[in-house]
């Protein structure tokens, strides 16, 4: 059985707004929410998987290195791409496309923001990513660093459902979620867990 656990990253400079590949850093208690995860999976975790993000990968190096286990970068488990979207805040977003904006939010299938990537294309390259590793690590237990936008996917995948529902899901910075894969099949463990 492969066990994957997911955390999104904490919170970040610059408050809130559209990031895919707008790389702003972690804020120093985005960092700590992040160690507080960590501190309860390093003692399980054989490899850790990020997103060539910093604001991923900077801290799952920097775990890696310190409990000698290998971190593997992998672009497919990037944050889906905003297009024109990126580093806009939702007020921007209100006044500039109210009605693809009000879509996005309310079902963003089959729709994709201008010059940007479609969460089916998330999905897509999700899938590819997953098939690989549940080949390659099988009988593991892994930490993936990742973003909402992946994780949504990734339990949407394991749950069988539409892409829709997963904006349903509460995706907090420093979410923790774990899935399970056994036999061609896949569950969710449990989302959203506290560490206290």
């Amino acid at each position: 059985m492969l066990t994957i656990n997911i955390l999104r990253h904490g919170a970040l400079e610059g408050g809130v707004k559209y990031r895919g590949r707008v790389d702003d850093p972690l804020t120093a208690a985005g960092r700590s929410s992040m160690d507080s995860v960590w501190s309860h999976l390093q003692r399980e975790v054989d490899a850790i998987i990020t997103s060539p993000l910093i604001r991923c990968a900077e801290p799952a190096k920097a775990w890696a290195a310190a409990v000698g286990i290998e971190c593997i970068i992998e672009p497919r488990v990037a944050e889906i791409h905003y297009g024109e979207w990126e580093g806009k805040t939702i007020p921007q977003l209100q006044a500039e496309y109210p009605e693809t904006l009000a879509q996005w939010r309310n079902n963003p299938q089959g729709m994709r923001p201008p010059g940007g990537e479609s969460p089916e294309e998330l999905l897509a390259r999700l899938n590819a990513w997953w098939s690989e590793i549940c080949q390659s690590h099988d009988g593991k237990q892994l930490l993936l660093v990742t973003h909402s936008g992946s994780m949504r996917m990734l339990i949407a995948h394991a749950l069988n459902a539409p892409i829709a529902t997963t904006r349903h899901l509460a995706m907090p910075y420093c979410c923790w979620s774990r899935i399970s894969h056994d036999n061609g099949s896949s569950q969710l463990d449990f989302h959203n867990r506290e560490t206290a």
